[in-house]
């Protein structure tokens, strides 16, 4: 079974066109119907997938070709999602790199290439987007090679074939000028490169859960790769922790196997085959499902730990309930424990209050996400800002730092290496990355880069290209200044008024547009001095008899500055909060009353 079987992962980093080629190669070996309506970047399943146009979910699939069966992984290519990345990779054989012929390697590729190089697997490179008018293929693939060198593989490993490819023309070839083809070269170096995965079909069963999800039919949903043996429908199966303990007992209620996009049942799988399997109730991600003869589990990865935590507490804004039906601490907690449960690089830990729950994860895109999902499910949230978790290492007090690699042209890049520093981030490397560029390496604190990216988009006119990789930790840096503005505070309740706003205009840059509803203690904008400002948002023009004449029709409005979450969550400060719900973001202090805020400042200055 398993000599016509090949088993291998896709590395990209976010937008190289990783799942544009798999939907090419899903078309060229005849998955798909010639007639079949297929949407684009097929394997971006859900709805966040789609908008941002990167992947978040690790998905298995397959497709057929002449015969062969191939099994692909689709990585996330954000090391905000990393957790997924290191299980996965025990699932596979070998590995695609995907670099774009003009980008070049980039940190996070080489976060999940560390991965893989690890664990021994043969890379193949493919440098994609190879039309690509700026493209400078030959200079990625000496990238590539030090890359390699770099993360330590071995000799074997760095005698790795090379392709040349355009995912979106759907053509892959050895040749270096090649503009036309099929993926034929691609589809014979997977059959000729990877090996077959060679496991013992004789042996007891056992398999390692490296993915999870939840079906309201079967319940939960273990997919991985069976590493010994044979399972059929309605076998005995037990579950083994990392250290042998049996965790539970059950059966295999429902088998089932990748077919192009779709899960079909099975009635039996074999050592070598990704499968997912339905039956276990407690069994999670990292246990090993096995035969009742099994004692023995199999070796996981274990999870990289969380550096970013956020608090989600219920919304006792002014404005709760009015969009969203889902709005108590109950069903806060239990759709947060039910994420913790298929997301294993979450943890949720409950405040004495009740009222409120610590989210800690890998950095702010992946808790974005968490929360930009609920959002979508009704949930009405209060999120805090998002603070580092440090670490007590001999007594010292540690704090994950980052590594960061900045594209930028070359007239900004004083003001970032300044703003950087500024942020106590250490320059690594400043080198030449094309025509009027400049690549800018770093190792900065976590802590310093929260809020960071708006300002860094701003500072470079929205041409910066910015990307960051936890690194290690290391020792506390001090303190880091935060936001250099103050906010204009609304110091009523209602709906805001054209004339008002137009006087506070040259305050500051405004967040809300004229009969927009705030209320007190909510930020309506920020001010361009670094104190607070409360100011009436309400405030109508006083009515007499005497007219100036076409002053009244010329209040023109700059329009207001709109947040998004991730913006509103890296802009706010440790004293503020953001109000998520279906329908609105809205910023506002933790206190409301502007007597119980300088209370409480007052006593943190004691």
């Amino acid at each position: 079974m398993s000599a016509d079987l090949r088993n291998i992962a896709i590395i990209a980093h976010v937008d190289h066109g990783k799942t544009t080629l798999v939907d090419q190669l899903f078309r060229q070996s005849g998955t798909f119907r010639d007639n079949q309506r297929v949407e684009e970047r097929a394997m971006d399943s859900n709805d966040l997938e789609k908008e941002r146009g990167i992947t978040i979910l690790a998905k298995p699939t397959s497709i057929e070709w002449e015969g062969l069966r191939i099994n692909i992984v689709d990585t996330p290519g954000h090391a905000d999602f990393g957790a997924e990345v290191e299980r996965i990779l025990s699932m596979v054989d070998g590995v695609i790199l995907l670099v774009d012929s003009a980008e070049g390697a980039m940190p996070q590729t080489k976060f999940v290439t560390g991965k893989a190089l690890a664990l021994g697997l043969k890379p193949i490179v493919v440098v994609n987007k190879i039309d690509r008018p700026d493209g400078r293929p030959a200079e990625v693939l000496d990238e590539v090679f030090d890359l390699f060198v770099n993360l330590g593989a071995n000799d074997e490993q760095l005698e790795f074939p090379i392709l040349y490819a355009s995912g979106r023309n759907g053509y892959a070839s050895e040749d270096i000028d090649a503009r036309e083809g099929t993926l034929t070269p691609m589809f014979e170096l997977i059959r000729d490169h990877v090996p077959s995965p060679g496991l013992d079909t004789e042996a007891p069963f056992s398999f390692l859960a490296t993915l999870l999800d939840r079906d309201n039919f079967m319940g939960r949903v273990l997919t991985g790769r069976v590493q010994s043996g044979t399972i059929r429908v309605n076998d005995p199966i037990r579950a083994l922790d990392m250290d042998g303990k049996v965790l539970e007992v059950g059966r295999a209620s429902k088998l089932l196997s990748f077919r192009g996009l779709e899960r079909v049942p099975v009635d039996e799988a074999r050592a070598g085959d990704i499968i997912a399997l339905a039956g276990m109730e407690k069994a999670t991600v990292a246990n090993t499902i096995a035969d009742p003869a099994v004692s023995e589990p199999i070796a996981a990865q274990p999870i990289d730990p969380p550096t970013l935590a956020m608090r989600f507490a219920v919304n006792d804004s002014p404005f709760a309930g009015r969009e969203g039906d889902k709005v108590t601490s109950r069903m806060i907690r239990d759709r947060l424990l039910r994420e913790a449960e298929t997301n294993v690089a979450i943890r949720v830990t409950e405040s004495a209050d009740k009222d409120s729950f610590e989210v800690a994860g890998r950095g702010e895109l992946q808790l974005g996400v968490v929360i930009e999902t609920m959002r979508r499910e009704g949930f009405e949230l209060g999120i805090s800002r998002p603070r580092v978790l440090f670490v007590e290492e001999n007594g010292q007090r540690t704090e994950p730092y980052e590594q960061v690699v900045i594209d930028v042209d070359d007239e900004f890049s004083g003001t970032v290496v300044e703003k950087m520093q500024r942020r106590k981030a250490e320059l690594t490397e400043m080198r030449p990355s094309g025509p009027g560029k400049t690549r800018l390496g770093f190792r900065a604190p976590s802590r310093g880069l929260i809020g960071y990216h708006g300002e860094f988009l701003s500072d470079t006119r929205g041409t910066g290209i910015m990307n960051r990789l936890f690194d290690s930790y290391g020792p506390y840096k001090g303190p880091i200044d935060g936001r250099q503005n103050g906010v204009l505070i609304s110091n009523s309740t209602g709906e805001a008024v054209g004339y008002a706003l137009n006087a506070l205009e040259e305050r500051g840059i405004l967040f809300v547009s004229p009969q927009e509803k705030v209320y007190e203690g909510m930020l309506i904008g920020e001010n361009a001095k670094p104190d607070d400002l409360e100011v009436n948002p309400l405030k109508s023009k006083q009515l007499t008899n005497f007219r100036s004449t076409g002053k009244d029709d010329a209040i023109r409005l700059t329009p207001p500055k709109k947040l998004t979450l991730e913006q509103a969550i890296a802009y706010i400060d440790d004293d503020e909060m953001v109000e998520v719900t279906p329908q609105t973001i809205r910023l506002r202090k933790a206190i409301l009353d502007p007597n119980d805020r300088k209370r409480a400042r007052r006593k943190v200055d004691a």
